[in-house]
């Protein structure tokens, strides 16, 4: 079995290597989550979202600018995995064969859309999908609720999509209990899979400026996160003049 490539930036152990690697099976649930310029920068405020982030078993590289640390500090780049590139590789290998897709997150109307659209595209794929509660906290009646519905329909792969930081953490403190093969945080894809939000043409993924389209679909989205990204920014900064070293929670 070939051992896939890590690079460790930021006290943060990332994913560097083709998606092939990743194994899907029942034996234990594994967590897919993503890092990027924001959830760094969030990390650095939110402990138990920092300790989400380092207990994932495959922490793949978002927002490519967070490998512009890597670069400037190590000298060694990440292979970009953002969120949209990881579920449509796993969506297109479940596609395959006889599989099952659970989709926890977002709103009815949009995961009607998600079931729609997978009937279509992928009919060898059986889909289930569940609405949680809008709240900060899930209570443990809501917890019992989503992981029952979960473990009944024993899916190939789990996605879900509650947003930042909630995802995350909710997926890597249940992961243990969930009978799943991968369980995959890509949050705002569910709205583009849907269609309830204007996708980013893969041109601008590939020419690293996707961030742009960003702000000018989602503004508020920008004006949420920038001091975030910023954080990224600052710290590289601080640590290449090396008045800072890296804290490793």
């Amino acid at each position: 079995m070939i051992e896939p490539t890590y690079v460790n930036t930021l006290g943060f152990r990332v994913f560097s290597d083709e998606l092939d690697l990743i194994s899907i099976d029942n034996i234990r649930a594994k967590v897919i989550n993503t890092i990027s310029p924001n959830s760094y920068g969030l990390s650095t405020k939110d402990q138990i979202f920092c300790d989400a982030l380092k207990k994932s078993d495959y922490l793949v590289l978002d927002g490519v600018y967070f490998a512009f640390a890597s670069i400037i500090l190590q000298g060694r780049n990440i292979k970009k995995n953002q969120g949209p590139d990881v579920f449509n590789y796993f969506i297109n290998r479940l596609g395959k064969k006889k599989s099952r897709a659970f989709f926890l997150g977002s709103t009815i109307e949009t995961l009607k859309k998600i079931q729609e659209r997978m009937n279509k595209e992928y009919p060898s794929v059986e889909v289930m999908v569940y609405s949680p509660p809008f709240k900060v906290e899930f209570t443990d009646d809501d917890n019992d609720k989503m992981i029952s519905a979960i473990n009944e329909f024993k899916p190939d792969v789990l996605f879900v999509g509650m947003t930042c930081p909630k995802q995350e953490k909710w997926s890597v403190k249940h992961k243990e209990v969930l009978k799943t093969g991968l369980i995959i945080c890509i949050g705002n894809v569910f709205d583009w899979f849907a269609g309830t939000q204007k996708p980013i043409h893969q041109f601008w993924y590939k020419i690293r400026m996707a961030w742009l389209i960003r702000i000018f679909l989602r503004p508020e989205i920008f004006k949420r996160n920038i001091r975030n990204q910023m954080k990224l920014f600052t710290d590289v900064i601080l640590l290449f003049l090396r008045i800072k070293k890296i804290q490793n929670a």
